[in-house]
Formats: structure tokens, C-alpha cells, sequence
């Protein structure tokens, strides 16, 4: 096994994006370890809870935090399935989630990441958006301080099967 690598999604309610990712990438196909959790937000919005998040008041994404093994699974063929598995041309907004909390966005850990994402976001956006007429609107950005959401949240969808999904949250392609 290499040396796991880290990546961090958000792609609006993290029960959702969790649940495809670990549906998709066992660990046998890479994903070793995932947390949901929130980041992005304001300085002073630290150690936030769900309630606080969903309020829309620190700037926090829900996001999912991803271990992987890269030599199972690139970052690369994690950032395509991150827009395969999501609506990534809405602005602060997945389904019926609305708000900055619920937007699409790429949270990066090195120049290298960074710079995959934006290879990656370019080839999908020709090959399955411009022929559509649409836009990739997701944000690539450096990553800040993370912080996991509370116990409940941690495979929600696992330990909750009929729970809220939105339904972008699904292979679009």
C-alpha cells in the first residue's frame, strides 16, 4: 500500500456524498477512511456544529473527507466521480438544499491536487457540459482547517437507509 493520500469533496448534504463514495470505492478500490465534517468558512466560525452550519452564519461547506490509497485510486479518478455524482452547474445548491453550505467545491492539499482538479474540471466540462450548454460553477480552493461533523452524521446513510438523499446524488453519467 502507498502512502494514503487525502481529499476533501463538497457537494451539498454530506450524508449523500459520503454514502456514493463508499458505495463506489470500497475499500478494495482505494477509499480507506471517510469523515463528514465542515470546512471552508469563516476564521472565527471554528469548531462549528450542524446546527450552526445549516444556519448558513460561518461559511462552512458540509464536506466529505476522503483517506485513499493512490495506488488503487488516482485523485484524479476521485475528482471525476465527484462531478459524476453530483449537479456541479448550480451555485450554492444541491436538489432542494439551498445555501452556501450545500455548495460545489473542491478543497485541495497541495499544488499538485490543486492542479489535477483544475485538469480534471476542464476535461469534464468539455466532454460532458459543454455539449449541454452548461457551466461547472464548483470551487477550487486550498483547504483550511477541517472539522468532523458530530457522531450521528458519520455514515448516516449506512446506518439510516431510508433517511433524506438528495437526489442529485447519483452516477449522472
Amino acid at each position: 500500500m502507498s502512502s494514503p493520500e487525502i481529499a476533501i469533496f463538497a457537494s451539498g448534504c454530506f450524508w449523500g456524498t459520503e454514502h456514493i463514495f463508499v458505495k463506489h470505492f470500497p475499500p478494495a478500490k482505494g477509499v480507506l477512511k471517510t469523515a463528514v465534517g465542515y470546512i471552508g468558512g469563516r476564521a472565527d466560525a471554528a469548531n462549528p456544529d450542524y446546527r450552526t452550519v445549516c444556519s448558513g452564519a460561518t461559511g462552512h461547506a458540509e464536506a466529505l473527507r476522503i483517506e485513499f490509497d493512490p495506488a488503487l485510486v488516482s485523485y484524479a479518478d476521485l475528482v471525476e466521480f465527484f462531478y459524476r455524482s453530483h449537479d456541479p452547474t448550480t451555485a450554492n445548491r444541491q436538489g432542494g438544499d439551498v445555501g452556501t453550505q450545500y455548495r460545489s467545491a473542491i478543497f485541495t492539499s497541495t499544488p499538485e491536487q490543486a492542479a489535477t482538479a483544475r485538469r480534471v474540471t476542464e476535461e469534464v466540462q468539455a466532454k460532458h457540459f459543454t455539449p449541454k450548454g452548461s457551466k461547472i460553477v464548483s470551487q477550487i480552493v486550498e483547504a483550511g482547517p477541517w472539522w468532523d461533523a458530530e457522531t450521528y452524521h458519520q455514515m448516516y446513510l449506512f446506518k439510516n437507509p431510508s433517511g433524506y438523499q438528495c437526489p442529485t446524488h447519483r452516477l449522472h453519467w
